[in-house]
């Protein structure tokens, strides 16, 4: 089975590209096969649409709160308010956002879906600092728009299927809340390459929570420990959720999950014995 793990950005470009790992399960491991860099969207919307069959597994959020998108006045099913979202472009969705924050009383400004609070992410809402509501923005609509299936959101392709992935929440079970990645040149540290090296042990390890233990290459696993922004590692890693997920009855999913803010495919926020 072909397996693509995706580090995504809301604005490629050569310093700060997508990056794509592609691995293939073979057995019990999750094989590496090489590592991309994508300027721009035209190579990520090209995958999307390339013949399955294959998973992908995805950095970004799929969905918007549920809470959010009732309180102001969206549409209420995933396509709908995602059609929305694109058609306001980034300046519209951003001046949405921004107004809609304006007088709410703390906690009522910028909600969680419930994948986020089980994972330990921040709001499909932020604009700042880590972008993610950018993020959902630039890639949700380009999801919408491929033939691709997505478990709880959207009929697409059975051979070609898209999960949300987390790095965030899989480091977290092999490392704790250690630093592992900075993109500040000057706040690099050989304590994060350590902490970078292992996790990859951890992935690499037997009996790890994903179930498949990874196989790298010298070449790549130098690279994966170089990366001081950890955006390959991250890639990779959102592979592994993907492999894992490929190999659960409903992907993972909890019974429970909202059919319109999507999941986190983890083994962590499986919700029953996975």
């Amino acid at each position: 089975m072909r397996v693509f793990g995706i580090d995504f950005t809301s604005r490629p470009t050569r310093r700060k590209p997508i990056l794509c790992a592609e691995g293939r399960i073979e057995g019990a491991a999750l094989v590496l096969k090489g590592l991309r860099a994508w300027d721009s969207f035209a190579p990520f919307e090209a995958m999307l649409a390339s013949a399955g069959p294959w998973i992908a597994g995805m950095d970004f959020p799929f969905g918007l709160p549920r809470p959010f998108i009732s309180a102001i006045g969206w549409p209420g099913d995933w396509a709908g308010y995602t059609r929305h979202a694109a058609l306001l472009g980034r300046a519209g969705f951003r001046a949405a956002l921004d107004g809609f924050r304006q007088g709410r009383p703390a906690g009522q400004r910028e909600y969680r879906r419930a994948a986020d609070v089980a994972a330990g992410a921040i709001s499909p809402q932020k604009l700042y600092g880590v972008p993610v509501g950018l993020m959902y923005l630039e890639g949700a609509p380009r999801l919408l728009d491929s033939p691709v299936s997505i478990p709880l959101l959207k009929v697409g392709d059975p051979a070609r299927v898209a999960i949300e992935a987390y790095p965030g929440c899989a480091v977290r079970q092999l490392i704790g809340r250690q630093p592992y990645k900075n993109d500040d040149p000057a706040r690099q540290s050989p304590q994060h390459r350590a902490a970078r090296q292992a996790v990859l042990e951890g992935l690499e390890a037997a009996g790890n929570p994903w179930g498949l233990h990874l196989k790298v290459g010298p070449a790549d696993r130098a690279l994966l420990l170089d990366d001081p922004g950890a955006d390959r590692l991250d890639a990779v890693i959102c592979a592994m959720q993907a492999a894992w997920a490929w190999q659960r009855p409903d992907y993972g999913l909890p019974a429970d999950a909202d059919p319109d803010e999507g999941w986190i495919a983890d083994p962590s926020l499986c919700g029953k014995p996975c």
